[in-house]
């Protein structure tokens, strides 16, 4: 599975920006995908994940209630709906594919390349 992630750029906080995760290759509808974010020196964190059978979603306690994914399987991509933006949202947000339904990045075996989310104050 490839993975192309797209949508990042600058927004100032409180707006909105959505992410999308197209994939080619495989049959998108039978992977679990998640998005993930980094920042400089840090860990990449999970942010959310959607899984394939049911399309259930979870969330980080960090962006409950201000981000949403969903997955368009017709058009074997995934989505990040970022509301409510914040500066400490600003990072590389990227996505990736498995079989687990995880919070786990060692769980997703397929990466995109990320996209870069700025967030002025």
């Amino acid at each position: 599975v490839q993975l192309q992630a797209s949508g990042g750029g600058l927004v100032q906080a409180g707006g909105s920006l959505r992410l999308s995760c197209a994939a080619s290759g495989r049959t998108f509808s039978g992977y679990v995908v998640g998005w993930f974010r980094q920042t400089p020196g840090k860990e990449r964190d999970f942010v959310a994940t959607i899984n394939s059978a049911d399309s259930r979603t979870y969330y980080g306690d960090s962006v409950k209630g201000r981000f949403t994914i969903s997955r368009d399987n017709a058009k074997n991509t995934v989505y990040l709906q970022m509301n409510s933006l914040k500066p400490e949202d600003t990072a590389v947000y990227y996505c990736a594919a498995g079989r687990s339904y995880s919070v786990g990045a060692g769980s997703y075996n397929y990466w995109g390349q990320g996209t870069q989310v700025t967030v002025s104050s």
